[in-house]
């Protein structure tokens, strides 16, 4: 089974927390054990793992991806403007593979799920799949 989200970003640089959305699909579809892929198809933003307990890691890491892959750099020919949303994007990876378990997602204490804009704002989409 697979199943499409949408999603509007309001910044440049955000991260979402979509772990309600993918908990959500799970319980839907009734599925006790086994895995979901969540896939972002879009080339500036993508799809990770990381702490949802601290809102400050959130902003550090936007501004250190900031530092990393500068918006404006003299040397970047694409003709948008946004090689360093692509970067950012290519870093983060496009999908996650989370284990479930007795009907929830096996994630660690602090750990939640995040769809992450690189070229907002925008409406976009993601997927959630059983596997």
């Amino acid at each position: 089974m697979l199943k499409k989200l949408g999603l509007t970003t309001e910044k440049r640089d955000q991260m979402i927390d979509v772990t309600p959305q993918v908990q959500s699909f799970i319980t839907e579809t009734g599925m006790r054990e086994g895995a979901v892929i969540v896939y972002c198809p879009h080339t500036t933003a993508g799809i990770t793992i990381n702490e949802n307990a601290d809102p400050d890691v959130k902003r550090d890491m936007l501004r250190r991806f900031d530092e990393i892959y500068p918006w404006h750099h003299e040397l970047d020919r694409h003709m948008e403007g946004n090689t360093a949303a692509h970067m950012k994007a290519s870093t983060v990876g496009s999908s996650q593979i989370v284990i479930v378990s007795d009907g929830s997602l096996v994630l660690g204490t602090w750990q939640g799920i995040y769809f992450c804009e690189f070229d907002g704002p925008r409406n976009r989409t993601f997927y959630v799949k059983r596997l």
